[in-house]
């Protein structure tokens, strides 16, 4: 079946987004609900969330993957004008709040044109709210905010406004007030429209009231209307000339004004309520319609072309112009791979071919479908403005641009944090090596900011993700979706080895078996040296006593064994080899005679020179805000840190730091307690030094 056609003016694609448990999931359930999509409410602490419809969601009272709806709502126009026909279209993906999941958010926000960014009415800006505030600034996303949870203890809505201006420096103009107060919350009292609406609990909120503003709750209203008006003529010369006339505003006046300036993001509108408590939701909703831009409201999407990157493309929301389409999320399935697609241009039917332009594969699309989270409606069409999932692409991965081959394009692509943690991953039995790869292969396919690799030097499956809480539900999935049982633990750090001193050795290599035998000599010098390789060579003869087509041999073999470990199995850096001197002998000598010596010369000097042990240093940058320095900083003292530098940023304090690597496994989970989830941090590898006494004995 198709969809309701719906014009791309009255179409929405809009997130749900917010720090963990500020009840993004328990908001979308209200829309899905009171938009008639679902015809009963789902509870998060039931289990029984539609949205959360992942085993480890139910179980965790989580979201753990961004899942997507769409909903249909009879906004303020079609109520007004009577119409039942004049509805609006709403896509909606519902986020995760935890920082490990933040990828969701990233690819959710590349995609969408408006959000709804929801804060705690008690716990306010936290530490996730910052994350996905500064996402959604940087792809310039309008949003609506909406302090929910205002029917708790000691809940404050102005607090939390305050909170978002001097925290995240942003301009938020409430739109809407508290109608009651904490337990005696009764319904919301608009600003705009000037009046209040009290939800009826018999009937879940589903019937509202429509009243005058109560008298005690006038003198707050007109404050917040006037400070409104005055922000709106701030930002917008003709609301200012409107607002200077002596002539009034009108109700149609302001709500463009608001429009404007919330597509614009040079305002973000603040409302109110309860989701849990049925209380504010519909009105969300028509503020959606009112404020969010439709498709036509955000520029043109524009991408470069593939055979000239310096060649700007744009295309224009519209079914008419070629396709131009982004893959921005995959999704394992029994029946193939779902991808989540954004069409911003052209049309896309089910049996079409489409051609991916970075793989430079066609693809087909077999089916086409409108997900109502892990639901779907069979769609034989979609048009620039929607967002649909495609069954039957074998070649896409995230990020890929799906177009018309005759007219290709590149769209810009979605950008992932760095993994910051890693654990090792073995599959219980050699039979189910395969069957670990594969399954590895197709989460790393589904989650861009999931990274498997094998160590060169360890031979180990290292798997990486955003945190202690990423990894663990992979290993869930391995177990319940794979039916594998895999043995995790941390991965080895990668130690290095290099001399301590000079020494120059004399070895002989010879072996007598009967007939012809092998004889090699050499001497060679050992240094502390470094190069641009972990090992310099260096041949320094007189005369023709090595012939020449050996010395190559013996510097492979110099090479070759530093690689392989010289005294406990840790590859040899910063030396310097010379080649001094040596004989052959006419007949006995061989490339196996001076390889094998060469090798046992190396092993000499290093043994007559002395080793140090080396371990990796990382250059590391933890961002916290002020209040939690001291506790930052006394643990990565702990951790045998060097602090470098502390530099001030606003109400951050940017730690840059020298630390070993063995010391910072589990870091993320505590540096997230001891900042309550509002520190971060950035690591990559910086030198080899010497380790610590205590764990070279441990070596040993």
């Amino acid at each position: 079946m198709d969809s309701p056609k719906v014009p791309l003016d009255r179409i929405r694609n809009i997130g749900i987004v917010a720090h963990i448990d500020a009840g993004k999931t328990t908001t979308t359930e209200r829309i899905i609900y009171y938009s008639g999509r679902s015809h009963k409410l789902g509870e998060v602490h039931e289990g029984t969330a539609i949205m959360d419809w992942m085993p480890q969601e139910q179980e965790r009272g989580i979201t753990i993957t961004a899942a997507a709806t769409t909903c249909y709502w009879n906004g303020p126009e079609s109520r007004e004008s009577g119409n039942p026909d004049f509805k609006h279209r709403i896509n909606i993906i519902d986020t995760p709040g935890h920082v490990d999941f933040t990828a969701e958010v990233e690819r959710s926000l590349r995609v969408l044109d408006g959000c709804i960014v929801v804060f705690c009415g008690v716990g306010g800006v936290e530490a996730q709210s910052e994350t996905v505030w500064r996402q959604a600034d940087r792809y310039r996303v309008p949003r609506i905010c909406f302090i929910n949870k205002l029917d708790r203890p000691g809940a404050d809505m102005f607090r939390v406004v305050d909170d978002i201006s001097k925290k995240l420096l942003a301009k938020a103009v409430p739109i809407q007030i508290p109608f009651g107060k904490e337990d005696g919350l009764i319904g919301v009292i608009d600003i705009v429209e000037q009046c209040a609406y009290r939800f009826d609990e018999d009937s879940l909120g589903s019937r509202i009231e429509r009243i005058e503003i109560p008298q005690e709750c006038r003198e707050m209203a007109d404050h917040q209307r006037e400070l409104l008006l005055e922000t709106l003529a701030e930002e917008l010369d003709w609301f200012a000339d409107v607002f200077l006339a002596e002539n009034g505003i009108s109700t149609a006046d302001i709500k463009r004004a608001i429009r404007e300036a919330t597509i614009a993001t040079a305002i973000f509108p603040v409302m109110c309520g309860s989701a849990f408590k049925n209380k504010g939701i519909q009105k969300l909703l028509d503020a959606v319609c009112d404020y969010l831009p439709s498709p036509l409201d955000v520029p043109p999407v524009e991408g470069i072309s593939p055979k000239d990157p310096d060649a700007k493309i744009k295309r224009e929301a519209s079914p008419d112009e070629p396709l131009a389409a982004l893959a921005f999320k995959i999704q394992a399935d029994k029946h193939g791979d779902l991808t989540y697609i954004r069409i911003y241009s052209g049309t896309i039917k089910a049996g079409q071919r489409v051609y991916n332009v970075e793989r430079d594969k066609p693809e087909l699309v077999s089916r086409l479908f409108l997900m109502h989270a892990n639901g779907r409606d069979i769609v034989e069409t979609a048009s620039a403005g929607e967002i649909v999932a495609v069954l039957g692409f074998k070649w896409t991965v995230t990020g890929d641009t799906l177009c018309e081959k005759h007219k290709p394009i590149i769209l810009e692509q979605i950008r992932f944090p760095d993994t910051v943690i890693s654990m090792a991953i073995e599959p219980k039995t050699q039979a189910e090596r395969e069957k670990l790869a594969l399954a590895l292969g197709r989460l790393a396919k589904e989650d861009p900011t999931f990274k498997v690799l094998i160590n060169p030097e360890t031979g180990q499956t290292i798997v990486s993700g955003m945190g202690e809480l990423h990894l663990e539900i992979i290993h869930d999935r391995l177990v319940r979706e794979y039916n594998l049982q895999a043995n995790v633990g941390n991965p080895r750090v990668a130690y290095r080895e290099t001399a301590r001193g000079e020494a120059t050795v004399e070895t002989k290599f010879i072996r007598q078996t009967g007939g012809r035998g092998q004889y090699a000599h050499v001497i060679l010098k050992l240094e502390p040296f470094k190069g641009t390789e972990p090992v310099t060579f260096e041949a320094s003869l007189k005369g023709d006593d090595i012939p020449r087509q050996f010395i190559k041999v013996i510097e492979q073999s110099i090479k070759e064994t530093a690689t392989g470990g010289v005294s406990i199995g840790f590859p040899l850096i910063d030396v310097k080899v010379t080649l001094l001197g040596g004989s052959a002998h006419p007949v006995d000598s061989n490339d196996i005679a001076f390889s094998s010596c060469a090798s046992l010369a190396l092993k000499e000097a290093v043994e007559e020179a002395g080793s140090v042990i080396l371990e990796p240093i990382m250059r590391l940058e933890v961002v916290t805000p002020e209040e939690y320095l001291g506790d930052v900083l006394g643990n990565l003292n702990a951790r045998r840190a060097l602090i470098q530098g502390i530099e001030h940023k606003g109400y951050l304090q940017t730690i840059k730091v020298e630390v070993p690597l063995l010391e910072m496994f589990g870091y993320a989970t505590v540096l997230r307690s001891q900042t309550q989830g509002r520190g971060s941090f950035t690591m990559e590898p910086l030198a080899y030094r010497p380790a610590a006494p205590g764990i070279i004995d441990g070596m040993l």
